[in-house]
């Protein structure tokens, strides 16, 4: 058995925008009638009423744009901030700390909390 088709009501709206999409260029009935799952003679029925013949300027149908692919552009690598090879922090009550070398940003703040508490 065959798909059963279910009856649908298409508006005024609807068929003149159908009907205008076979007046384009190099576009046939038969191809809109598929986009749009209706029969091909529905639609030639349409188009021989008055109500539903409007030229393609007068509808909204949808265009396709020209695009042109390009290839990516690689993503500048991240520059790093490296620690100072040495850092000088002036602490409350005259104190000065040094830190040589590579550290942990966030166990030096724990530190300088500890310090100056």
């Amino acid at each position: 058995m065959g798909k059963k088709r279910r009856r649908r009501n298409w508006s005024d709206d609807e068929k003149r925008m159908i009907c205008a999409q076979t007046k384009l260029p190099g576009v046939s009935v038969s191809q809109v009638a598929r986009r749009y799952d209706v029969n091909t003679n529905l639609v030639f029925i349409w188009l021989r009423d008055e109500r539903y013949n409007v030229e393609p300027e007068e509808v909204d149908v949808a265009r396709f744009l020209p695009v042109e692919v390009i290839e990516p552009m690689a993503a500048p690598e991240p520059q790093l901030e490296r620690p100072p090879s040495e850092l000088d922090i002036a602490l409350a009550g005259g104190h000065r700390l040094t830190v040589r070398g590579p550290f942990d940003p966030d166990q030096l703040a724990a530190l300088i909390r500890k310090l100056a508490s």
